[in-house]
């Protein structure tokens, strides 16, 4: 059965690429569905932290759907249904705290697997767990360097995956690796 669930995430993950790549504000219908579906994938393959994640990726995806539609801050007030959030690069004032939120997390998210899970990934599963926490926040507030973050993501992700042989699942982070290099390209042209 999960990995019937491994195809299907991998299908919704891809289609939610595509359309991240192209800035599309659909992209965060997939951003509810596939994690919806990972939650039971890594709970059953023992990724405690990736499970975590998904279910603040649910959040996530609400929180990105209402900032990309109404968070535009230049937009007219009688505009009843708002502008889209413009790409934008990340403030610098901004820069430290999002460094000191993933050290922090990553110190918590570590804490609680070797104290209270059998992960024998803990240290990767920290890392990419608390940067994951913070490429999404910079991707609800569509900052162009959230790309970066998710290179690094995806990279150790493919890696850890293939360790615990989700096979499917590394093969589509390894993808999402190369396709955000062209995503960045693709928000950088968009930011012109």
């Amino acid at each position: 059965m999960f990995e019937f669930l491994e195809i299907i995430g991998t299908i919704v993950g891809l289609v939610y690429l595509y359309l991240e790549y192209k800035a599309s504000i659909h992209l965060w219908i997939a951003g509810i569905i596939m994690p919806a579906i990972y939650i039971f994938i890594y709970w059953d393959a023992g990724l405690y932290a990736d499970f975590g994640i998904n279910v603040y990726y649910l959040l996530a995806a609400l929180y990105g759907w209402f900032l990309w539609k109404y968070g535009n801050k230049n937009k007219c007030s009688e505009a009843s249904n708002g502008n889209e959030l413009p790409i934008s690069k990340i403030p610098k004032r901004l820069i430290f705290p999002s460094i000191l939120v993933f050290v922090l997390t990553f110190i918590l998210i570590l804490y609680i697997l070797i104290s209270f899970t059998d992960s024998n990934v803990p240290y990767l599963d920290s890392y990419t767990t608390a940067l994951s926490i913070v490429g999404m926040w910079m991707l609800a507030r569509k900052f162009i360097e959230q790309w970066w973050v998710w290179i690094v993501v995806d990279l150790v992700s493919a890696g850890l995956y293939v360790y615990k042989e989700l096979y499917l699942t590394s093969g589509l982070y390894a993808l999402y690796a190369v396709i955000a290099f062209f995503g960045y390209l693709n928000w950088k042209k968009l930011m012109k």
